[in-house]
């Protein structure tokens, strides 16, 4: 293959690259996400680039190498923009979607341009097309009989009584073989205090969690009791 020959496949490949990456971007940038249409787009040259040099400096061998350095390069890129938003974990159909775009820029490196686009296009429906049955399927009532979740059984007492609703919410809770995970303070003031027991079973019995509800909130020591469930930690 001649230097000439091979510059030209090169500037194809990146140009695909690009333009993949530019209409994955756009919808990413359209929905105001952290990555959006710059960083998609580099992604996608970036690993078509270094999936090119492979194939030109060491062959299919070189190539191989290069993809498997991408993929983890990738993963550590998209641990960036995950993160920790008080109770729920934000970024990661973000990152996903750069792993994704990184895909698109090495089918493109590697000269398979039609299959860069086939990957681009199940990227794009993925983002848009799934998206009305994933808010349908938000939208739905939460089952606590048959959804693992997160289930808390919140205690509403007075400073002076802490000590005692703990004891008391940590027995009954015991008492109806529910074990605990950890008691933590959600709130305090000066009249009062929200305590909240997590539980270790991801499923649980509604009318169970209502009885011991009730049987906390009969002690003086309670203002009231009560429960929660919910599918984020």
């Amino acid at each position: 293959m001649t230097a000439g020959h091979a510059f030209w496949e090169t500037a194809l490949a990146l140009s695909v690259s690009f333009i993949l990456g530019a209409i994955i971007g756009l919808e990413r940038q359209y929905r105001q996400r952290t990555a959006g249409l710059r960083t998609n787009v580099l992604v996608a040259v970036g690993a078509a680039a270094f999936v090119d040099l492979g194939v030109r400096m060491g062959g299919n061998d070189g190539s191989v190498r290069v993809i498997a350095y991408v993929v983890s390069g990738i993963g550590f890129l998209g641990a960036g923009v995950i993160m920790k938003d008080g109770g729920q974990v934000r970024g990661l159909n973000t990152a996903a979607t750069l792993w994704s775009t990184a895909a698109v820029g090495a089918f493109s490196g590697s000269g398979l341009t039609g299959e860069a686009m086939l990957v681009a296009l199940f990227i794009l429906a993925g983002n848009t097309l799934l998206r009305p049955l994933v808010e349908f399927i938000d939208r739905r009532p939460l089952n606590p009989e048959t959804t693992e979740a997160l289930y808390r059984m919140h205690v509403i007492c007075h400073p002076e009584n802490v000590s005692t609703a703990r004891d008391l919410l940590a027995d009954e809770l015991e008492h109806h073989h529910y074990p605990i995970q950890d008691i933590e303070t959600l709130s305090e003031g000066d009249d009062y205090i929200e305590l909240a027991a997590l539980l270790v079973p991801t499923s649980a019995d509604p009318k169970e969690l209502d009885i011991v509800s009730e049987h906390i909130a009969r002690s003086p020591d309670v203002i009231s009791a009560t429960w929660s469930v919910s599918t984020t930690n």
